[in-house]
């Protein structure tokens, strides 16, 4: 499975967050899974439920910074999929030191691209140019 296939499910997982309590989470993610016609193998389900709970683990963290960047915005004002994109771009800029930040910028603008609104595309690519 490709990287950007991991981030498809990834952002899915995270999107997840905004609609249920954290002690909800593993059964979410356990839904998600039983709910694919083709469940990811190892090693890419390790990576995909690890790099959802690091980028969980560091949400608090990762708000911040958005909310430090985004004049006008919190958070909580930003739509529930361009959120869930940047939460993920956001942890690969400033933790995973294994994506380049081109690629992580680029891969997010992707992901609003399939998934987001007609504005969402420029208004990621603003926001993470600004934590670049």
């Amino acid at each position: 499975m490709g990287r950007r296939e991991l981030r498809e499910h990834i952002f899915r997982l995270l999107f997840r967050i905004e609609f249920h309590k954290e002690e909800e989470m593993q059964e979410q993610i356990a839904l998600y899974f039983d709910s694919l016609e083709e469940v990811p193998q190892d090693p890419d389900l390790e990576y995909i439920r690890k790099k959802y709970m690091d980028v969980s683990a560091r949400l608090e963290e990762i708000d911040g910074k958005l909310d430090e960047v985004t004049e006008g915005w919190s958070v909580k004002r930003m739509a529930k999929v361009d959120l869930a994109i940047l939460r993920l771009a956001v942890y690969e800029l400033l933790f995973d030191e294994d994506i380049p930040t081109g690629v992580a910028i680029n891969e997010a603008v992707e992901l609003c691209k399939k998934f987001g609104g007609e504005e969402s595309p420029a208004f990621v690519n603003g926001v993470l140019a600004k934590l670049a």
